[in-house]
């Protein structure tokens, strides 16, 4: 594999900052060719301090997956043989508040990279995807790769869409695609709006903690250097037009994550607001990841509690970091969105 070249779109977020430093560490040959528009959640410093060869070996382009133009350029000069498509809108609150740039780089810029990678010969193109395009489970059994798609959530739909393109172009066309689809991700360089980022960040302030509803909506957890080196396995080994579950089979309720953070930070659990439920709040999500596990040989490496106790250590130690990231734009989301139902709850402590 000497001297080749991946491309990772969104590669400045979360997840994909995750990815691309398990790649370069892991693969000292490979080339990474970071395609990022850099809106709010994408942030350069998230792959900051790479050593001088893994730096020499990453290349970013900012530039916008639903612009054809773009995506054309950056296939012409790196010519990727694989492609982790990471780039989206991915925070349900917004996709409620505004579903418009969610349809375009979800759903039209998805189909950008399609097709490109179609023209220029792609080996094989993940598309990551999310638990949330299955809808919500009853209080038993798990998603499987075969559960019908119903998203509850503009953002759900939009990456539903998304799945749904990336196996057409499979069916359509030839292009060898695999489909994975995550349950919730923790861990280092997550933005600040998310459940556990957000909870460490007010609580480390001294504010509320805003929970919807009751805190009973249970979600799967996995670390995103679990999911990461997963998507590296479905690059490598998978099967070309297949879905690939991914997840830890570590269930947890909100309000036990957020007791949780309050415990390892000291904090009293007065803290916690209880706010009005968002619309379509799926009560449970939960994963069956037997198939990548007996076809792959993957499995999530990281306890969840050890995982969430370093997740929080890490954002203690790097408090200038996320306190750069804190815009004023994401300032006026957070007090849209949430100041008025803490102003409205009736505050209560479990």
């Amino acid at each position: 594999m000497g001297g080749a070249t991946w491309l990772v779109t969104g590669g400045c977020g979360f997840i994909g900052s995750n990815l691309i430093r398990l790649l370069l560490s892991e693969k000292p040959q490979l080339k990474i060719v970071n395609l990022d528009a850099l809106t709010y959640a994408g942030n350069p410093e998230n792959l900051a301090g790479l050593p001088e060869d893994q730096a020499a070996r990453h290349r970013l382009v900012r530039g916008d997956v639903a612009d054809p133009d773009a995506v054309r350029e950056v296939f012409e000069q790196s010519r990727p043989s694989k492609v982790f498509h990471l780039a989206a809108e991915s925070h349900v609150d917004r996709s409620l508040t505004d579903a418009s740039p969610f349809v375009r780089t979800n759903v039209l810029g998805t189909q950008v990279l399609l097709a490109a990678s179609v023209q220029f010969g792609v080996e094989r193109f993940v598309m990551v995807s999310t638990d949330e395009v299955y809808g919500s489970l009853g209080p038993t059994g798990l998603f499987t790769e075969s559960t019908a798609l119903a998203p509850n959530s503009p953002y759900a739909a939009s990456k539903a869409s998304a799945d749904l393109l990336a196996i057409a172009y499979h069916r359509s066309f030839g292009l060898d695609v695999a489909v994975t689809r995550c349950s919730n991700n923790y861990g280092p360089y997550q933005f600040p709006e998310k459940l556990i980022p957000l909870m460490i960040k007010n609580a480390l302030g001294g504010e509320p903690l805003p929970v919807y509803g009751d805190g009973m909506n249970v979600r799967d957890w996995i670390h995103v250097s679990d999911h990461a080196r997963a998507l590296v396995a479905v690059a490598e080994r998978g099967r070309s037009g297949e879905i690939y579950n991914i997840g830890a089979s570590t269930e947890w309720t909100n309000i036990e994550i957020v007791k949780k953070i309050l415990e390892i930070l000291d904090k009293p659990n007065e803290l916690i607001k209880f706010v009005e439920d968002r619309a379509g709040h799926d009560r449970r999500y939960g994963i069956d990841a037997a198939k990548i596990t007996a076809e792959l040989d993957w499995r999530p490496r990281i306890d969840f509690e050890e995982g969430l106790r370093r997740t929080v250590e890490w954002y203690v130690e790097n408090r200038t970091w996320w306190e750069a990231i804190l815009s004023g734009e994401y300032q006026e989301f957070y007090e849209r969105y949430y100041g008025k139902r803490i102003a409205e709850a009736r505050g209560y402590h479990q």
